[in-house]
């Protein structure tokens, strides 16, 4: 049997948790995940099951119209049709605060209008397909939320955590003597995120024969499951060339198609791209939360002073909708608006 790529293997992997997760939710549950299953990602099917399960567990342990059924998953269209907008909104506050088997929870109000966005699917589907008699969650108004300042690093702060990761200054001597190890490819993966605005998914999924040196390229899946090209400068092309040329002595790697790879010879984690990205960014700029979208964003930024055109940096960075692009990169639009302004002169003051 073939190797499964890593988006193969994920996909796989997310579809047997959200079986699982059907298990314990209500039986006409399954009518509304198989109704979205060819317009969604399974990544977002997996979100909203967990989200519902939440909330059907809500709605059986805090309602007084639903304490009396043995579990969740006796819940029909019966008990779906008593479900009003007061019960929404008193999820959402709910979702303040909770405990669930010991354990406490509490969410932002980003998170709770993800939940939201979940629950108004969900009743807008049984809604149009006339089970139920009316949609309650189209009446809750949904959550203000607030910009968050858009966090990236400077130029000089750039330079200075390529230096870090290849020197390990900052680093205690636990992780010196990892970082020997680990340098060059270390090294790549910092450089494939500042040169490329690549997504960490994407980084962790690509495969040595997806990369073309030749014409610079290398070949990705999208969020979505779309495929497209990326393109590198020779800096980028020069940091891969020199994790490449220290893999290929590794002969424990001859059948892994990986590109990155960890010390026990795997594909790396998403979680480990996270912790290396922590681990450098914080010894170069402790007062900055840095992760790999943060290193997303300071490529975006780059570009965008660069090229001043925000559909160039949309297509780059894989945004299917502009506002997303232009809400993290307003403020660069604003500096320059203020630049054009100050180039316009309606009169020679020498000439006055």
């Amino acid at each position: 049997m073939a190797e499964k790529s890593y988006f193969e293997q994920r996909n796989f992997d997310c579809n047997v948790k959200l079986r699982h997760l059907l298990r314990d939710l209500p039986t006409l549950c399954n009518e509304f995940f198989l109704g979205i299953e060819n317009r969604t990602s399974i990544l977002t099917r997996l979100g909203y099951a967990q989200d519902l399960k939440i909330f059907f567990n809500f709605l059986h342990t805090e309602c007084a119209e639903f304490v009396e059924l043995k579990d969740v998953r006796q819940f029909g269209y019966d008990e779906l049709r008593k479900v009003d907008t007061f019960h929404i909104e008193m999820f959402l506050n709910y979702l303040t605060a909770f405990e669930v088997d010991g354990t406490e929870y509490s969410n932002s109000a980003k998170t709770k209008a993800r939940k939201l966005a979940t629950i108004k699917s969900f009743f807008k589907f049984f809604y149009n397909k006339d089970k139920i008699p009316s949609d309650p969650a189209s009446k809750v108004l949904s959550l203000k939320l607030h910009d968050k300042a858009i966090i990236r690093l400077e130029v000089d702060e750039v330079s200075r955590l390529l230096d870090n990761v290849e020197s390990g200054a900052g680093l205690t001597p636990k992780q010196l003597a990892l970082q020997a190890k680990t340098r060059k490819r270390d090294v790549a993966i910092l450089t494939l995120f500042l040169g490329t605005g690549i997504r960490i998914s994407e980084l962790v999924g690509i495969d040595i024969k997806d990369i073309d040196f030749n014409v610079n390229g290398f070949k990705i899946t999208r969020k979505g499951g779309n495929q497209t090209i990326l393109y590198f400068n020779d800096e980028v092309a020069d940091a891969l060339l020199q994790y490449l040329d220290e893999r290929a002595q590794n002969p424990l790697l001859d059948d892994v198609s990986a590109l990155f790879v960890s010390l026990q010879n795997k594909r790396i984690t998403v979680r480990a791209v996270q912790n290396l990205v922590k681990k450098y960014a914080t010894v170069t700029t402790p007062l900055k939360h840095i992760t790999p979208h943060k290193l997303r964003s300071t490529y975006g930024t780059n570009l965008y002073k660069e090229t001043n055109d925000i559909y160039v940096v949309a297509e780059v960075l894989g945004h299917k909708d502009i506002n997303t692009t232009k809400r993290h990169y307003a403020a660069i639009s604003d500096d320059i608006k203020r630049n054009a302004a100050r180039r316009v002169t309606l009169r020679n003051k020498d000439e006055v």
